[in-house]
């Protein structure tokens, strides 16, 4: 079973907000990037509870499942020295709204 970097919950406009662990403990939101220009920019920005933004989300769609997810990347020093990339995953429970944030080695 993986280990969840954090969890969210979707809100009625389609943003996340919630938590992050990794030893950091601290409030973030995915926020809809409605700026978007092009296809290389991320489809959400994620923001740290101090306005700080730490990373960046695009909407996939599964090879297998065909269903859309979000991949993320997570980069800045309170991190580490290195990206982060992980997916938004249905959090077990049976609340359709909550996500876990799952670490993906690959990338």
């Amino acid at each position: 079973m993986a280990q969840a970097l954090g969890y969210v919950t979707q809100t009625e406009d389609g943003n996340f907000v919630g938590k992050l662990g990794m030893g950091l403990n601290t409030r973030i939101d995915i926020v809809a990037n409605d700026n978007k220009e092009s296809e290389k920019q991320p489809d959400f920005r994620i923001y740290a509870a101090d306005g700080g933004e730490i990373g960046g989300g695009w909407t996939r769609t599964g090879k297998t499942s065909g269903k859309d997810y979000v991949s993320l990347t997570l980069a800045h020093p309170m991190i580490g020295p290195r990206k982060v990339y992980a997916n938004l995953g249905q959090a077990s429970g049976g609340n359709e709204d909550e996500f876990a944030i799952l670490w993906n080695p690959v990338g």
